[in-house]
């Protein structure tokens, strides 16, 4: 006997109306338990939802474009139950299912004004012969007052909801969910609080409805202490203006990593005091040595570009000057020192900027990291990114080389201390002594946190990466 269960989106964390990009399945197939049906989008980040229960699927539910929240169906799998073993507990299974379909019947028939005795709730017919079942063997459940069909239909092990997927079954890093209970997620939406930045007391680092409300008291205090010496930062609401009044217009929705970059941009230029420094290395050995190693790095199945060096450049320059590899504790009162080198590249894509994350980067070679790059940057177009790999980065480079401009004023990815600009080489004239003489100079921005990073150090760490950047053989030492 076949019995159909729902297959729900698990827990995916503080998300609501995330879309589907893409459907694995279709009606009909048989699926197994674990098999991916859908693929979501999340913050910027895909993710696989895999099958509680293997079998038929007799009904999809949702198709691609639809978005989804926690709880909502996916489809429908017929699941074949498994052979009767002959033991008791099974028997006592399929006694126990015919039970509560009579306690159901009889429950409809006392609402139309037909009293059921004592006798019949306490009885039910067996599968096998359709006698009426002694009294003798009713379950403990059956025998307590108020049981209703409802709760004898929730008792049943297959009709329960879906357990959450193991997140890492989804690819994804289950340290970066805090583990809430959906009352307590749902009081954090209401009260606007990210749950990440909670700190939970419970086992395992649950987080409690009392660890919430101790959270929003204390950021309230902090609040209340800034605004006292903040100066008036309150900043004014933009003016409401009606465009179509001046000509035609058309209006776009913005896209999902636009909706989900603007507030974390808009928060870490305004919390974080920034400075740029420019700078312009000498690449011209560098860029005859690239074009040199052209055909290894084809042979090696990848593209070797600029941007490589860059990454190689920064890792020593971290190495150097051990600050920038820092991020600022929580209460704000010390500095987090890295032991690792984790390099993080801006990628213009087609719905906006993403910033994948090299890992190990120290570790690598120029066609280990050029064949990263690769890989990430086209993950990165095809939005199949997962959280995963857009976290842990020590700091960031985002290069416009490849389109123009002489210097920008990046904008530092949080909680990073600082960010490498790129702009587009240009071939200049540059005094070497004696005469003038044509020379490849790439302009650099070097945003930092001035909280923790002082001017001199931010002019040393440029100096630096031109120093290396000008004769690549130091990038070896």
């Amino acid at each position: 006997m076949a019995t159909k269960t729902e297959i729900k989106v698990p827990d995916i964390g503080d998300f609501e109306k995330v879309p589907v990009i893409e459907v694995l399945v279709a009606e009909g197939d048989v699926i197994e338990e674990e098999q991916s049906l859908v693929t979501l989008e999340s913050d910027k980040a895909t993710m696989e939802v895999p099958a509680s229960k293997g079998g038929k699927l007799v009904e999809l539910r949702v198709s691609e474009g639809d978005e989804v929240s926690e709880g909502d169906v996916i489809g429908i799998v017929e699941v074949e139950d498994e052979a009767d073993s002959g033991d008791d507990a099974d028997d006592s299974d399929g006694k126990d299912r015919d039970r509560e379909a009579k306690s159901e019947e009889e429950g409809r028939k006392s609402e139309d004004g037909s009293e059921a005795s004592d006798e019949d709730e306490s009885v039910g017919d067996t599968p096998e012969t359709g006698n009426r079942k002694p009294e003798t063997e009713k379950s403990e459940e059956d025998e307590k007052p108020g049981r209703s069909a409802e709760q004898s239909e929730a008792g049943k092990s297959d009709d329960l909801p879906a357990p959450p997927v193991p997140f890492v079954e989804m690819g994804r890093d289950p340290s970066s969910i805090p583990h809430a209970s959906p009352a307590v997620r749902k009081l954090a939406r209401e009260l606007g609080v990210d749950l990440s930045q909670v700190e939970g007391s419970a086992e395992h680092g649950r987080i409690t409805e009392e660890d919430l409300k101790k959270h929003v008291k204390s950021r309230m205090a902090d609040g209340a202490s800034a605004a006292g010496g903040a100066g008036g930062m309150e900043v004014a609401a933009p003016p409401k203006v009606d465009f179509a009044k001046f000509g035609e217009i058309e209006e776009q929705k913005l896209s999902r990593i636009q909706k989900i970059s603007g507030p974390a941009l808009h928060r870490n230029w305004v919390t974080i005091p920034h400075v740029t420094q420019f700078d312009t290395a000498d690449i011209t050995e560098m860029e005859a040595f690239r074009k040199a190693a052209k055909p290894e790095a084809e042979e090696a199945g990848t593209k070797m570009t600029p941007l490589v060096f860059m990454i190689k450049a920064v890792v020593a320059g971290l190495k150097k000057f051990p600050k920038f590899n820092t991020s600022l504790s929580n209460d704000g009162e010390s500095l987090v020192y890295k032991k690792y080198f984790h390099v993080g590249v801006a990628v213009d894509t087609p719905n906006g900027l993403m910033v994948p994350v090299i890992r190990d980067a120290d570790s690598k070679s120029l066609l280990e990291l050029a064949h990263d790059l690769s890989e990430l940057s086209g993950k990165a177009r095809d939005g199949k990114l997962s959280r995963e790999e857009m976290q842990g980065g020590c700091m960031s480079i985002s290069s416009l080389g490849g389109i123009g401009g002489t210097a920008f004023t990046p904008i530092i990815n949080a909680p990073e201390v600082a960010i490498l600009g790129v702009s587009k080489a240009e071939t200049k004239p540059v005094w070497n002594g004696e005469e003038f003489e044509p020379r490849l100079m790439l302009p650099l921005s070097l945003s930092y946190d001035h909280r923790v990073i002082d001017g001199a150090d931010a002019a040393r760490f440029t100096q630096y990466l031109c120093h290396v950047l000008g004769d690549v053989r130091r990038l070896m030492l």
